[in-house]
């Protein structure tokens, strides 16, 4: 994918960059944020209500195979499974259409996104660790303020986690019907959260260990929703959620079953992109979603210089 000619945009991406790097140090090889995954692989198979959506090409074949990485947060590569700080958590997957051909899903464990802009992202970061600035930024920013203070439980397994799309895109059928919606990633073997007693007891890495041995006996399957905008719904804005009456039509089920071969070198060179690409599935006018895909290119080439 080609990096933007919007000047502004690339340099907001480059500053956001720079602010991660701050916060998180540089660590090459790796991403600035999310920094610590691991990628499996497996096979999409759409329902039969998916063509009824949208036209996109995986919706209307067989199957398709992916590529899923499970994430935990912060820009620290070796962060500990049990820091608070490495919630929510991530789950990028790629569908491998044709050979140089894909379109991405990007989820995290958490329904929403603190701000709506990415100048309003850039301040948040800087002022992240200044007590008295943060209290005065979360206080004209009440949806920063409701993120920060949302429950973010830490999971049993990546297995038992759900994963959300926090910006809208627009599908259309081959009748032309149009509809916006966010994706959403459901556990087949349910949503299971931690107690604090439950964490206290757990290793560094029990996350990565527990999926090893989780798919190490069998696979690991994901429902693919999503969750359809109503009329008068927020479409552009990430932080606003829709109310959980909103219908969620069952697009696909994923089944993961084997871990990507030479996974240091195949998570260096994989860029995920938040923008789909592809017929059928269109962005939103979220104004994220522009800076998001410019900020995995920038980071995704120097993770390949590395």
């Amino acid at each position: 994918m080609p990096l933007p000619t919007d000047e502004q945009l690339l340099k907001l991406a480059n500053d956001l960059l720079l602010a991660l790097d701050h916060k998180f140090g540089v660590h090459p090889g790796f991403r600035p944020a999310h920094a610590r995954g691991v990628l499996v692989k497996g096979v999409f198979t759409p329902t039969a209500a998916a063509p009824k959506l949208s036209k996109g090409p995986h919706f209307g074949r067989a199957s398709t195979p992916v590529t899923v990485r499970f994430s935990s947060g912060t820009g620290f590569p070796m962060i500990s499974d049990v820091d608070p700080k490495a919630n929510p958590r991530g789950m990028a997957t790629r569908f491998h259409l044709e050979e140089r051909v894909h379109t991405d899903i990007i989820g995290q464990s958490a329904n929403g996104f603190p701000v709506r802009t990415g100048s309003e992202f850039l301040e948040f970061m800087r002022v992240a660790g200044i007590p008295a600035e943060l209290e005065k930024f979360l206080a004209a920013h009440p949806a920063a303020k409701r993120f920060l203070e949302m429950p973010k439980p830490n999971p049993v397994s990546f297995a038992t986690e759900a994963f959300f799309g926090v910006s809208a895109m627009e599908f259309e059928n081959v009748q032309g019907v149009k509809r916006f919606g966010r994706f959403r990633l459901v556990p087949e073997a349910e949503v299971k959260h931690l107690t604090s007693e439950d964490l206290a007891g757990k290793g560094e890495s029990y996350l990565f260990d527990e999926l090893h041995g989780r798919m190490m006996a069998a696979p690991v399957g994901f429902r693919i929703l999503v969750q359809l905008a109503g009329v008068g719904d927020v479409v552009d804005d990430a932080t606003v959620q829709w109310p959980e009456t909103r219908e969620l039509m069952e697009v696909g089920r994923m089944v993961l079953t084997e871990f990507q071969e030479e996974d240091a070198a195949a998570q260096k060179h994989i860029i995920f992109d938040p923008i789909p690409r592809v017929e059928g599935i269109e962005p939103s006018e979220d104004p994220l979603l522009e800076l998001r895909a410019a900020i995995y290119l920038l980071s995704g080439r120097r993770r390949r210089s590395a």
